[in-house]
């Protein structure tokens, strides 16, 4: 596989080929996605909750999303990686945005940056693009803004098609401003089935979407953590993604437990058979 461009998602757009992104936070789990041939590593501002234990998302530093960063792209050989801006320099305005933007390309190779609620800075949309930083644009209803306007999040379930069908024009007028200020994608969350498909129909630039999202877009992002069922929850419910990996882990360690206990040499030990 060789390397995947920006051309070439919307060549795919054009052709009816979806596209693929997953979410990954360090080397290992990038190179794992690179292999399986997705066309995005996505290294989400998110890390800090679902995988670091934080209690919000809001969390997450400048300095720690360009370390994660700086691990996912390790890994990544053909996808394009992408990294979200932590909460501040977006809302801190143009200059703080270019800043932080120059900051993941420079110490982290990011190929693009994703605005999460870029709809309410097409400024800064702008000002990447001249910039000559391509911009993956989130808009709809997304964890920061969610928090922001007191909505839980995560109990928004399904489609998402009642949240967003109330602000269908705001939807389709939010995707043409995004294109037309300079962004290269959409993520649009919560699309749901209703307005997703008239987005995807009205802009030239690949729409794809994570919560909420659908066959109705253009691709899919999905967490890989999820996808895989990582998390320790995944020991007490049977997740609904892909598989447990959480269970694999835990009844591997328990095994090497018991061989360490019953003065058993502990399998794969380096030098050892």
């Amino acid at each position: 596989m060789s390397k995947v461009t920006i051309p070439q998602l919307h060549e795919m757009k054009r052709a009816g080929d979806k596209i693929f992104g997953v979410v990954a936070w360090d080397t290992h789990m990038a190179a794992i996605a690179d292999r399986v041939g997705v066309e995005i590593v996505s290294v989400g501002d998110t890390v800090g909750k679902n995988l670091w234990g934080h209690e919000t998302i809001m969390e997450i530093t400048m300095d720690e999303m360009i370390t994660v960063t700086r691990a996912a792209r390790r890994g990544v050989t053909n996808a394009l990686l992408s990294a979200d801006f932590p909460f501040g320099p977006l809302q801190e305005g143009v200059d703080a945005a270019v800043a932080a933007a120059i900051r993941f390309v420079k110490e982290a190779g990011v190929d693009l940056i994703k605005l999460d609620g870029a709809a309410d800075y097409p400024e800064a949309v702008e000002a990447l693009t001249r910039a000559g930083i391509p911009v993956w644009a989130q808009f709809g209803l997304t964890p920061q803004t969610a928090l922001v306007m007191g909505i839980p999040y995560e109990n928004q379930a399904g489609d998402g098609a009642d949240v967003v069908a109330e602000m269908e024009d705001r939807m389709l007028s939010d995707a043409l401003m995004l294109e037309k200020a300079g962004a290269v994608l959409l993520d649009f969350t919560n699309s749901g089935p209703v307005v997703g498909p008239k987005v995807v129909e009205a802009v030239n630039i690949p729409v794809i979407g994570g919560f909420g999202g659908g066959p109705w877009l253009d691709g899919r992002v999905r967490l890989a953590q999820a996808a895989v069922g990582y998390n320790v929850a995944a020991l007490d419910r049977e997740p609904t993604g892909y598989a447990n990996v959480a269970r694999t882990i835990h009844d591997a360690l328990a095994e090497c437990s018991d061989d360490v206990r019953k003065a058993r040499q502990i399998k794969g030990q380096p030098g050892r058979r």
